[in-house]
């Protein structure tokens, strides 16, 4: 692995914190909600909106001092 592969530490200008360069092969740019993941698509079962056996249950269960 080259040192052009590898993320950089990068100073802010005029700020005490710094910032690391993107790792290579990822975006920038955020994913928005709505769009399906490879991970989501994956596992097609675990849609939002599913309930699974213990649901019910953990819905109707709260804290002693509710």
């Amino acid at each position: 692995m080259s040192s052009s592969d590898r993320q950089r530490i990068e100073r802010v200008k005029g700020s005490r914190r710094a910032k690391l360069t993107p790792a290579p092969g990822t975006s920038a740019e955020p994913i928005p909600g709505d769009e399906a993941t490879d991970a989501a698509a994956a596992a097609p079962d675990a849609t939002p909106g599913s309930s699974g056996p213990n649901d019910e249950r953990l819905r109707r269960d709260v804290p002693p001092h509710y």
